[in-house]
This record gives C-alpha cells, structure tokens and sequence, in this order.
C-alpha cells in the first residue's frame, strides 16, 4: 500500500506534467481505500472553464467512479494549498483528510493571489467589488419551500 509521500508525489508529478501540456501548475490526487479512484489537473485554459481547478477535476472524476456526490472516507492530495472555490468544493463533498504541498503565499508568487477573494468573502455583499442586488425575493423563496416540502430529496 502507498504512503501519503507516494500519493502527495503523485499530485506533485501530475502538476509538473501539466505545465509541460499547456495547463496549470496544479496536480490533485483523491484516495479511498489506500488507491487512488482519480486525478484531475488544472485545465482552466485549456477547456476554457475557470472552474477547470485540478482540485475539483479530481472531485468530478471521484464522483462519477463512486456515483455519489459524497466522498466521505477519501482524502485529497494536492500540489497546492486549495483557493476559495476548491477548498469549498472540498468540503461540500466531504473529504475527510487533506493533504498539499505549496502553500497560498507560493502561489501568489507566481501570479495564483487569492486573497482578494478572501479579502471579497469578509466583506458585506455591498461593498464587494462584485456589484451584487437582491431581487424577486419572495419569488425566490418558492424553490425553497419545495425543497422543504419535498418528501424525496436527497440531502446533501
């Protein structure tokens, strides 16, 4: 059986390999059983999708092997700390371990800063750079209240 070292080289590889295909920097691996179920790299200009982050590549890929959405009792080995939305990602799909290799201040070395999403999310929604207006509140609501109603969701 593979040890984290082996697994955390494997994102680490991956992230190098990329970069001489054209994409990021950033190699992600998730682990179930001590085998890897998937991999994902940053394809964000290759695929043309912002959200291409090898972090939730990987999440994708794991999902779609189990059929599930929830990934409990798996860990993620990735090359770099996650930004906001992978580590978001990583959550909303319940990895339970995580282990990277570069840190935030790394990546912001190299042009990958961000804090300004950070700095975005303590913000109130007013003074975001993002402007943003609620709207059709109540109407909104509806999909809600089905969702409560709902007597065979899936909660997630």
């Amino acid at each position: 059986m593979k040890n984290n070292e082996e697994f955390m080289r494997e994102a680490i590889r991956l992230s190098i390999e990329n970069v001489k295909n054209g994409g990021g920097p950033f190699g992600a691996v998730i682990v179930k059983d001590g085998e890897i179920i998937a991999t994902g790299v940053n394809r964000v200009t290759m695929n043309c999708d912002p959200t291409a982050h090898a972090e939730v590549s990987a999440i994708r890929a794991a999902c779609q092997k189990l059929k599930t959405f929830d990934l409990s009792g798996t860990t993620i080995y990735t090359s770099c700390e996650p930004c906001p939305m992978c580590l978001g990602a990583i959550y909303w799909s319940h990895i339970d371990r995580m282990y990277y290799g570069n840190d935030q201040k790394d990546a912001a070395k190299i042009g990958f800063d961000d804090q300004f999403i950070y700095d975005e999310i303590d913000r109130k929604v007013s003074e975001r750079r993002l402007q943003s207006e609620q709207m059709l509140h109540e109407e909104a609501l509806a999909g809600f209240r089905a969702w409560e109603e709902n007597t065979e969701k899936v909660e997630y």
